[in-house]
Parts: structure tokens; C-alpha cells; sequence
């Protein structure tokens, strides 16, 4: 998805001209398959590191184009939201000192975008959802000006037809729609690669599906969306349902999500992994492509197989099988995609180390796994993992095991033999699989979020609480102490943050009534719940109304016995409204203009929040 020449797959001879060379890109892979031209006998890692651009007040930057200019590094490249940066890591022999090399690199990294984001008045974080991030942050006004993203945005929202549903149940529950792809955007990852040898790679590829539920549970650091607790790593659910281009209908069709942790063992070659999901997933990007992959190989070359990476990159598997070329040689290697960035290096690396070791590692018991173990208990790990995280009780070759367990007893010993059959620095194996030892006995990241959560919101109002939070993991960050080491935030009196926009203060778990309703009834209910004012919408949740205390007061001094009136009758129909992004002081200034006592907060047209007086106060100087 690096490339800047794509375009939708809507005219038809440019569909044509790219699914011949995707195809052509099949039996190029087979051929070389056959004919032993993929790298072998050699294991390399590499990795992408997303990291989440702030500004003082610790909200999501939009300087993400003007802070890589100033890096100036093809290590850096863009992400979906103009808050956020990637950075694609070097490859390293999986050998000696490849773990601590491959930090190095990172910290490096990292110290050039912190460097350039300070002369931006601006901070990096690494975490996997920045607490911080508010509805007003998720519109098509954030998305990165590249045409391969609004490509990509228009293509799925044209799938899907409609738009897109989030739906979102833990300890809190969030249920809201969407018109863009954006919702991704909240989704920062720490994504890991693994060379594979082709003649393994059906395996090895299993073998990732099969330990991706308790390598998840140790590493979430998502639990948190728009102030609601959700799932552990929330990422997972947000990813899939923010591109989900499934349509809903009377049949019962069987459809994949393009976000997948797949259905079944994979079996053959790694060109039948790619066969099934050219079979399963619609093409939805094209690109003009010069020369035919097997006319490429014909004359000795190695084929960059670019239509079928391309599509390979419209569909996110958890594992993604990844074909690449370096230095002239075919290689193939799998892609963790479901480590969330951060909280710190020292456990990403940690994460890396355990997952690589694991990998690396497999006994041979596990080398048909499909004999072993269901793949329905594979996936059902994966979910339990996400939804729980170190909490879940895994099924691992027919035996119910909690995660804490099964990672120390039977992965971590793993992961140490694969490391040391790799001749990795003993010390560097003890440094980072530790971490994993001590997160097991202590709390995962997630733990850590959640507890300072709660406890700052018994003091802060919610963006308080959330603003204090994120800036609470920076400054663990840069002590670099592993995040089994975080004290607990030190609560603070007074709010942390000057917010700006109205999305930023505004009130979002709102009392609202149809206009229909019993005016007798939503009255009494406004006295029960003391509401001063309750938005009034249709059946399409479009704001039609609002009443006010003063109605309260007046229908009391009015009503009869004899007639029972409807919302609509009473309601004030001429209603003043803002937008997420409306400015604090643009919105007081309008509420004294026009003697109001509130502001309904549109997005889309559609009621997202409402902001009072009372709320507006604190940041009224005059």
C-alpha cells in the first residue's frame, strides 16, 4: 500500500490488465516454487513501527508532512491519518546480535522523529489507540492527502454501500456509524517480520495462527476508545469492523471480512494461501503495470510480483504471508500484524523476542499442526485474547489452560530454545524474554491503562481523565522502564489540558427522546434525571428538536387531565447547533449572542454530543 500509483478497480480494462497480471503473477510464484529461485537456509527479521503525532495538549497533530520533511529519511513514510508516521525498519540476520541491532535502529529512529516533532512544538507516543483521540479526530479532514488512501476509502465505502457500523461491547459499550475508513486511523501497530524457507512455509504459517492467541494476551495495550473500556486490545475489533465491506441480507451468504484470522489451516504452497484469497476477496485497487512477471523471469530476472502484492495488501490477515525482494532474491516471510505499538521499545522488542523465538523454536510435534490442534480453538484463542487479554483461558491442543500458564510453562521455554538454536547473545535472550516473565506476574499494558483510567476519572471530568493519561504514558516512555515497572499516575487536581473544540468537551453519553414520545412522560423523566436539556430526534436519529427546563415548568402549569401532548407539540423547533470542530470561544460567544443555554454538537448531520453553559464556563474570560 506504499505506492503511490494506484487507483480503484472500477474501469473495466484496467480491472482486465490487472487481474491477467495478477495471475501471471501466480504462475510466476509457482514457477519459482518449483524451480528453487526463493531465498533459503537463511532467517531474517525486520519490522514497521506506527507512532502517534501530539501536540501539547497531548491531542492528535495534523503535522505528520511537515515533520517528515524535516526527518528527511526513506526509513519514514506516511500512515492513513496526518497524525501519524511509520517507519520501516532494516532487515537483520536472525543471529548474535540481530534483537539488540534491530532496537538500536529503532531508538535511532525514533530519537530523529522525536528531534523533528520538538521543532514542531509537537511530542511522539507510541500506544496502540492514543487515549486522547476524540470523534472530532476521525473525519475525512484528518486523512493523509495521498490518492492512494482516498482510493482506497472510496473503493470500500462504494463495497459496502452504506456507511460504515462500529459496534463495540466490553465494560462500556460504543455503537456508532461512520463515512470513511477512518476509524483505522485510531489503530497504531508494531508489525514484526519473519523470513521463512519456502519449503516451510505451510507450517510455519500455522504454527503463527496457532500461538497468536497467547502472544496477544501478553502484549494488549488497547483498551480504551473514545473513553469507553472496551476489549483489551480494541484494536482488533475497530480494524475489522472500520473496512468491513460485507453488505447484510435475508441469505445467508458466506462472506470473509478483508480483516481476517482466516477459517481454516492453511495446506499446499504459500501460492495456494495466495489462490484463496484471489478466490475469496474481491480485487478493489488496480495498477498500471509495465512488465509481466513471467516475461520478467523468462529473461533471468526476479519479478517483483507487484499486482499480487498489491492485492495481498488490500486484504489484512493478523498473519499476512508477505512475497519480497531484496538485494536481487525472492524471499517469502509472515507478518504479525496484531502487536499494538509501544507502551515503551524495551517491550516491543520484548514482544519481538518472544513471538521470533516461538516461531523459530516449534518443536517438531507442531510441524502438521492441523493434527494436533482445531482450528476453531485457534481463532477462538485469538478473540479471547483481544477481548481479555492475560485473563483468558486458552484451548491448546485439547486442554483448557488460563494464558498466564500456558505462556509460562509451555511457550517462554520455547521461545528461549528457538533463540539460543539461533546463536542469539544469551544476554540479549534473558533481557527481553524477562520482560515477559515479569509482565506475566505483574499486568500487561492494558492492566495498567485500565486502572489509572478509573482512578482518574473518580477525580477529572472524562477528557481530563484522558488527557492525563496519555500524557502519563509519554512520560513512562521516555524513562523506558518496561511497562511492568509503571507506577501508578499520580492524580492531579486541576485538568491537564486547555481543550479547544467543542468535540474535545463536549458531553457524549446523551438522554434523548423521539418526537413522538409522551411529552407527560419525557418531562417527568427530565426531572428524575435533573436534564436541563434533551435533544429531540426522528427515527433516523437526526436532531428535529430540543426541550429545556423551562418547558417543564410550563406544561406543569398547563396540562390537563383530558389531554395527553406529544413531544412535537412543545419542543422548540428552531434549534441553534455547533460542529465538533467549532471553536470554544466561536460557541460561547454564540450561546450570549442568542441567550441560550446549549448547544446540540452535529457530526454529519447527526447528533454526537450537546455542551451547556455550565460546560463552557471555565473558558469564558470576558
Amino acid at each position: 500500500m506504499g505506492d503511490h500509483n494506484i487507483q480503484s478497480a472500477s474501469n473495466d480494462k484496467a480491472r482486465q490488465r490487472f487481474i491477467h497480471n495478477l495471475l501471471d503473477d501466480i504462475e510466476a510464484l509457482e514457477l519459482m516454487l518449483k524451480e528453487d529461485k526463493i531465498e533459503k537456509g537463511i532467517v531474517r527479521i525486520g519490522a514497521e513501527q506506527e507512532f502517534c503525532i501530539v501536540d501539547k495538549n497531548w491531542r492528535p497533530n495534523t503535522n505528520s508532512q511537515s515533520v517528515l520533511k524535516t526527518i528527511n529519511d526513506p526509513h519514514f513514510t506516511t500512515e492513513l491519518a496526518k497524525y501519524n508516521l511509520e517507519i520501516n525498519l532494516d532487515p537483520f540476520e536472525l543471529k548474535q546480535d540481530a534483537l539488540s541491532r534491530l532496537e538500536a535502529q529503532l531508538r535511532s529512529l525514533l530519537q530523529k522523529a522525536e528531534e523533528a516533532t520538538a521543532k514542531e512544538n509537537s511530542e511522539i507516543i507510541l500506544t496502540g489507540i492514543l487515549p486522547s483521540i476524540t470523534t472530532h479526530e476521525i473525519g475525512l479532514g484528518f486523512m493523509t492527502e495521498h490518492s492512494r488512501y482516498y482510493a482506497l476509502n472510496d473503493v470500500l465505502k462504494k463495497l459496502r454501500g452504506n456507511d460504515f457500523r462500529l459496534h463495540l461491547s466490553g465494560v462500556d459499550e460504543l455503537s456508532m456509524g461512520h463515512d470513511s475508513v477512518m476509524f483505522e486511523a485510531c489503530n497504531t501497530s508494531f508489525q514484526m517480520h519473519l523470513q521463512i524457507d519456502p519449503d516451510d512455509f505451510i507450517s510455519s504459517y500455522n504454527w503463527a495462527q496457532a500461538i497468536s492467541g497467547p502472544v496477544l494476551g501478553l502484549c494488549v495495550n488497547s483498551p480504551i476508545l473514545l473513553g469507553r473500556e472496551l476489549w483489551q486490545e480494541t484494536r482488533v475489533a475497530v480494524f475489522q469492523q472500520s473496512i468491513d465491506t460485507r453488505d447484510i441480507s435475508y441469505a445467508l451468504k458466506d462472506q470473509q471480512s478483508r480483516v481476517t484470522f482466516g477459517e481454516r489451516w492453511a495446506s499446499g504452497t504459500v501460492a495456494d494461501l495466495y489462490k484463496n484469497e484471489i478466490s475469496r476477496f474481491r480485487i478493489i485497487l488496480t495498477k498500471e503495470i509495465k512488465e509481466s512477471s513471467l516475461d520478467q523471469l523468462s529473461q533471468g530476472k526476479i519479478p517483483k510480483l507487484e499486482a499480487l502484492s498489491l492485492h495481498n495488501g488490500t486484504i489484512y490477515r493478523w498473519n499476512r504471508p508477505c512475497y519480497g525482494v531484496g538485494d536481487g532474491k525472492a524471499h517469502l516471510r509472515i507478518e504479525n500484524r496484531y502487536i499494538p505499538a509501544g507502551p515503551t521499545i524495551i517491550d516491543e522488542m520484548a514482544n519481538f523476542a518472544f513471538w521470533a523465538g516461538l516461531m523459530v523454536g516449534r518443536p517438531k510435534e507442531f510441524d502438521n499442526i492441523r493434527k494436533t490442534m482445531d482450528f476453531k480453538d485457534a481463532k477462538s484463542n485469538f478473540i479471547k485474547a483481544a477481548r481479555y487479554g492475560s485473563e483468558s483461558i486458552m484451548m491448546w491442543m485439547g486442554e483448557e489452560i488460563p494464558v498466564k500458564d500456558l505462556v509460562l510453562n509451555k511457550l517462554l521455554p520455547i521461545a528461549y530454545s528457538g533463540l539460543r538454536k539461533m546463536k542469539i547473545h544469551e544476554n540479549d535472550i534473558n533481557r527481553y524474554l524477562q520482560i515477559i516473565e515479569n509482565r506475566v506476574q505483574r499486568f500487561t499494558p492494558a492492566h495498567w491503562m485500565i486502572r489509572n483510567y478509573r482512578a482518574l476519572k473518580k477525580n477529572m471530568k472524562q477528557d481530563d481523565a484522558l488527557i492525563a493519561l496519555t500524557k502519563a504514558i509519554h512520560q513512562n516512555q521516555k524513562t523506558d522502564i518496561p511497562v511492568h515497572g509503571w507506577p501508578a499516575i499520580e492524580i492531579q487536581p486541576q485538568a491537564t489540558a486547555v481543550p479547544t473544540k467543542l468535540g474535545h468537551i463536549m458531553s457524549t453519553q446523551l438522554f434523548t427522546a423521539f418526537m413522538d414520545d409522551t411529552a407527560e412522560l419525557t418531562l417527568q423523566v427530565m426531572t428524575w434525571k435533573k436534564i436541563h436539556h434533551l435533544p429531540i430526534v426522528n427515527h433516523n436519529e437526526a436532531l428535529v428538536g430540543l426541550l429545556t427546563w423551562s418547558h417543564i415548568q410550563k406544561f406543569n402549569q398547563e396540562k390537563t387531565s383530558e389531554e395527553i401532548t406529544s413531544v412535537a407539540h412543545i419542543m422548540i423547533k428552531d434549534v441553534l447547533t455547533a460542529d465538533t470542530s467549532t471553536n470554544i470561544k466561536g460557541a460561547i460567544k454564540l450561546m450570549k449572542n442568542n441567550a441560550i443555554g446549549c448547544l446540540p454538537v452535529l457530526q454529519k448531520n447527526q447528533l454526537v454530543g450537546i455542551v451547556t453553559i455550565k460546560d463552557l464556563l471555565p473558558f469564558d474570560n470576558d
